[in-house]
């Protein structure tokens, strides 16, 4: 960076979170190109001596944690960051701010496995300096950053308009035209390639099982789907295979006006779909959600003998997709030594792979385990919500909960009310009736297992209703409203599980009481197991957000008393942001805040003296430090926007076009306006030079 080409006032960035994930590109460098366009490069460092090649594609060896391992190459890595930024963020895109990837490995010596010919198409994409390519780095640099950084490009990267990751379901008939929808990243990539060779292997007659392990957000569906079209594509006789129905007839109602009925039945199956089959009659069969698999099949479980050994036998290849922590009844068996006993038995070769968090829950390893930690599933070292970039919000009434969930529903119907099954389903008889009814708050809402069924996840309606486990697990959304039943309390800051307030209809834990009186202490255990595990996958359902509501008061105190104990949490955001460009009177609050209540500040442009105070923000609208209210008594209003009524606006203004309703100010600020750019030019004369935009509409507050 010392070169003398490389401009003085460029700008450097380290350690860059790509959004929605939990990745970082280790070092960024902004300015502009010769042509003066805007130009971020990314550029991934490895502190890698040695590394082998391999035959698998974008696949290297190299020696991590004193062990020789398979990893990605750093080019594939650097491309599919730069790759990630540019399909997730619009102000990238829209800007046409250019991003040129490559990777730098100053401790290696030797370029010739990590430039081999077989990586080229990687390296085309993101070029590989090594420790003697120092002078090379830095003119490739200054070839791109021929100019400073004057526009700020990394903050307005930072800043940028995200876009909502991707829903597998809906790109699915595209993957299965052959598109690549979805970026495969780091151990991603190794599983898929690994199992590609896997699938070639098995032309020798040899057996294998593939086990990848992963917990929620790991991409375990977006890599069987991604394996099914590949498979399917090569001319291998491939299934998707799970034991919930809802994914499968959400993928199928998805796909229905781009394949055949009989092509899409082919292709999804149940896992009970396997007890009299032929051996080895399919070259690879891939399970998703295989700790859900029983061991008998049919309505009434009396069909075959187990469906994982039913499945190894089907199969050349079979790959299981598995989290342990996500069995939620009794019938579940579906284990990782499971799995491997019977493959063992059928003479596959085992390999086992572990998939790291990466897209649920905002990319935040750390909200998924403070919940294994808070819901005591396993011991973890975050105790706290600190510091984690995840929506998590403990609400008062479940009345205003589901307001909420409404609300972000109408964005693009991917939110959801979902809760423990804890209510009987009395509309099944009648109905007339609703199924939750909380009393004491005036809530009642019907379960969704009547009209919607399995396509409650897409159904347009289906928000007024509320999913239960066998219906929202492998399924995702952007916020996921939970109410917590009294199957689950905490007592004295610890977790107790009470099966019995379980509602009958509920066959999850039949059997609990036969298997308490022939050993108590390991009926207690399991079933405690499933009630956490049950919570854990509902708590998980959301890619942006979670919002809880507890039946019982102590637990909800509790989880309220967490995130009170760190307001740095989303659920308390910032409160002293800069407005000065816009020469604001900030107002200092004189209000106690209530626990779990967001305060957004309140100015009055046309009257600075106005007594100082914060408004409630409401339950509807996601708050972020760039809010602010504000009333506009005495300024001329257009568009019959009511005067003298509080407004939220939101001063990011990277995006913005003449029909949005804003707030303005002359120059000189002596005037203010609130209404569209177009009718404040033709009503009053005004040229856009003649304003400032202060601020974009977001919501009136009644």
């Amino acid at each position: 960076m010392m070169d003398p080409e490389i401009p003085n006032d460029s700008n450097i960035s380290i350690e860059y979170n790509i959004p929605l994930t939990n990745r970082r590109v280790d070092f960024i460098v902004t300015g502009k190109n010769p042509e003066k366009i805007d130009t971020a490069i990314i550029i991934e460092l490895k502190q890698w001596s040695d590394l082998e090649r391999t035959n698998k594609d974008a696949i290297v060896k190299t020696f991590l944690g004193k062990q020789l391992r398979e990893v990605v190459h750093p080019s594939y890595q650097a491309w599919t960051y730069s790759a990630l930024i540019n399909d997730y963020n619009e102000t990238v895109r829209n800007e046409n701010i250019q991003l040129i990837p490559c990777t730098y490995l100053h401790n290696l010596k030797n370029s010739a496995e990590v430039k081999h010919d077989v990586y080229q198409e990687h390296i085309d994409k993101a070029p590989v300096f090594i420790s003697s390519d120092v002078e090379k780095l830095s003119r490739f640099i200054s070839k791109h950053i021929k100019f400073g950084d004057s526009t700020n490009v990394m903050y307005r990267i930072e800043n940028g308009k995200i876009k909502p990751s991707k829903n597998l379901s809906d790109y699915l008939s595209s993957m299965l035209q052959g598109n690549e929808e979805f970026i495969l990243l780091d151990n991603q990539k190794l599983v898929y390639e690994q199992a590609i060779q896997l699938a070639e292997k098995t032309k020798l007659n040899q057996k294998h099982c593939l086990i990848v392990k992963g917990g929620p957000g790991t991409g375990k569906s977006v890599l069987a789907i991604n394996l099914l079209v590949k498979f399917t594509h090569q001319g291998l006789l491939t299934q998707y295979v799970s034991k919930n129905s809802a994914p499968r007839d959400v993928f199928k109602a998805k796909l229905t006006k781009s394949l055949a009925k009989g092509r899409i039945d082919s292709l999804f199956k149940g896992s009970g779909s396997y007890i009299d089959q032929e051996t080895n009659f399919f070259d690879a069969l891939l399970v998703d959600e295989a700790h859900r698999l029983n061991a008998k099949s049919g309505m009434f479980s009396h069909l075959g003998e187990n469906q994982i050994k039913e499945i190894i036998a089907a199969s050349k290849l079979s790959i299981f997709f598995i989290d342990e922590a996500q069995k939620v009844t009794f019938k579940d068996i579906g284990s990782i030594d499971e799995i491997k006993k019977h493959a063992l038995a059928l003479d596959a070769k085992v390999t086992e792979l572990e998939l790291e968090s990466q897209f649920r829950c905002n990319g935040s390893d750390g909200y998924l385990a403070w919940l294994d930690s808070v819901l005591n599933i396993r011991p973890t070292a975050n105790l706290d919500l600190d510091g984690i970039d995840y929506d998590f919000r403990v609400f008062d009434n479940p009345v205003e909960l589901h307001n909420c969930i409404r609300k972000l529903n109408d964005i693009n119907n991917k939110s959801r009310m979902v809760a423990g099954y804890c209510w009987p389903w009395s509309s099944k008889n009648n109905p007339d009736l609703d199924d939750i009814v909380i009393e004491n708050c005036g809530y009642s809402a019907k379960w969704n297992l009547g009209s919607d069924g399995m396509l409650w996840a897409i159904a347009p309606k289906s928000v007024e209703e509320v999913g239960c486990i066998h219906t929202c697990q492998g399924l995702e959304f952007d916020y996921v409203g939970v109410i917590i039943g009294d199957d689950f309390v905490i007592r004295d800051g610890k977790v107790v599980t009470n099966p019995d307030k379980r509602a009958k209809s509920d066959k999850s834990i039949s059997g609990y009481k036969k298997l308490l009186k022939s050993d108590a202490e390991h009926a207690k255990n399991l079933v405690g197991s499933i009630i956490k595990n049950t919570y854990r996958t509902l708590m998980t359902r959301g890619q942006k957000g979670c919002f809880i509501y507890c039946t019982d008061q102590e637990t909800q105190n509790y989880f309220k008393k967490l995130l009170n104990a760190h307001p740095s949490n989303s659920v308390q955001p910032e409160k002293n942001f800069d407005l000065q460009k816009f020469k604001p009177n900030l107002i200092k609050s004189t209000l106690e805040t209530a626990p779990n209540k967001v305060y957004l500040p309140v100015y009055n442009y046309a009257n600075p003296s106005v007594t100082e105070q914060w408004f409630e923000c409401p339950y509807y609208i996601q708050p972020i430090s760039t809010l602010f209210v504000a009333t506009i008594d005495g300024a001329e209003v257009i568009d019959q926007i009511q005067p003298d009524t509080h407004y939220v606006f939101n001063k990011d203004m990277d995006e913005f076009n003449s029909d949005d309703i804003c707030l303005m100010s002359t120059l000189d600020a002596q005037e203010y306006y609130i209404g569209t750019l177009k009718n404040a030019y033709e009503k009053y004369s005004l040229k856009e030079s003649d304003l400032k935009v202060l601020g974009k509409l977001v919501a009136l507050l009644l």
